[in-house]
């Protein structure tokens, strides 16, 4: 099995850390192992399957699998088929899944559902999978999903800044030893802020949106789900050792999928900022708009998928400041200093400042007296358009294309 991913940022890395593999037993009723039985492994959401065989001693691999709900079907000469439905398989997952056949005709079929038989016995790494449906109904500030890291064993909050803007560490590494990957393909390369060569312009750790958060990565509405990593994970991770969050987007399926949404926050239910208040100014006004959608569904049914999303940002939210302004005295100060009055450079200077908020009666004397606190609420704006497209094609039986 081949699996070749198409990206903008042409990785050549196989894909080894975002998919699951399904492994197991197939055995008779007297636990003798059943050879050469042929087994269709096929996703319930897009109908694409794989085809593959047990070898001489009833061991079958099926690796590379896609994220999704599988169902397995194994059939062998002389036994009844079995099929077992319902199989969650999630990101880096490797799961087992063994069959007990029963002497029959073939042509018989004995189908089990809504079985939790695929156990994760292969792998010793301590991870967390966050899947769609906690992703899509957890409240989340800002629509980011960088607060779902912290339900990790071992994970904790940290002060961002712009060399390190990973904003959590692991088990008490440093913060910028996180790696990120999105579909396979490492998102820890992105431009640094404020043009400077700090941890994330190098690479080892991603940068984030302008508003703090990763959704610049994935939307939330196109995150099928991400698993983080703390410890004791695959050699295949290996570039940072820190925690490795691998998140999956989503695609299509045999079924015509969209939402479309609007988040909106103004100032009504703000309260004011203690500095604002106490100088007697109207607080900012806060504006924020995050809207979106999302459209999935197939081309060609079971054969070719596409999914679009689109997330757009208008926020306008001030921050409320001291600063120092020239006090009344100071400005009378400058125009007499000036043989043009007020129209004097030094007069021009200090009037360009709007008044402060100190008694207008203080007389300057000192640096203390004639630049007094000036509180206001200063602007902010942030604008984002994220916009992204998948599509996914099989084929055939051995080999799956997708490019993001």
């Amino acid at each position: 099995m081949r699996k070749v991913l198409l990206s903008t940022l042409l990785s050549a890395l196989p894909l080894l850390c975002q998919t699951a593999q399904l492994s197991g037993l197939i055995k008779d009723s007297s636990d003798a192992v059943v050879p050469n039985a042929k087994l269709t492994v096929t996703n319930q959401d897009t109908g694409v399957n794989r085809v593959t065989e047990s070898n001489g001693v009833g061991v079958y691999t099926v690796p590379l699998l896609q994220q999704g709900v599988y169902r397995v079907l194994v059939q062998a000469t002389g036994f009844q088929g079995m099929s077992r439905e319902d199989i969650k398989l999630d990101v880096d997952q490797d799961a087992r899944l063994d069959f007990t056949l029963e002497v029959g005709k073939p042509e018989q079929t004995i189908t089990v559902s809504a079985q939790a038989a695929a156990v994760n016995t292969e792998d010793a790494s301590v991870s967390t999978v966050v899947e769609r449906h906690v992703v899509a109904n957890m409240p989340l500030n800002g629509r980011s999903f960088q607060g779902l890291i912290t339900l990790a064993p071992g994970v904790a909050t940290v002060a961002a800044n712009t060399t390190a803007t990973a904003q959590f560490v692991v088990n008490g590494q440093r913060s910028d030893t996180s790696y990120f990957s999105v579909d396979g393909v490492s998102a820890n390369v992105a431009a640094p802020p404020g043009g400077t060569l700090s941890s994330n312009g190098t690479g080892s750790a991603p940068s984030t949106s302008a508003t703090g958060g990763y959704n610049n990565m994935v939307s939330i509405d196109a995150l099928q789900e991400f698993r983080m990593s703390t410890s004791s994970f695959a050699p295949e991770y290996g570039r940072t050792p820190g925690g490795q969050i691998s998140m999956v987007s989503r695609n299509g399926t045999n079924a015509f999928h969209g939402d479309g949404f609007d988040y909106f926050r103004n100032t009504v239910l703000d309260a004011n900022d203690w500095f604002l208040n106490a100088a007697s100014k109207a607080r900012g006004v806060v504006q924020e708009n995050d809207f979106g959608g999302v459209v999935g569904g197939p081309v060609v049914k079971s054969k070719l998928f596409f999914f679009a999303s689109y997330e757009g940002l208008r926020l306008q939210a001030p921050s409320p400041g001291v600063k120092k302004a020239p006090s009344q005295a100071a400005r009378a100060l400058a125009a007499t200093a000036n043989s043009g009055g007020v129209t004097g450079y030094m007069a021009q200077f200090a009037n360009s400042y709007p008044l402060p908020d100190g008694n207008p009666s203080t007389p300057c004397t000192s640096f203390a007296t004639c630049a007094l606190n000036y509180s206001a609420s200063f602007p902010g704006k942030s604008v984002m358009d994220n916009t992204s497209t998948r599509g996914d094609y099989s084929l055939n039986k051995r080999m799956t294309l997708f490019g993001r």
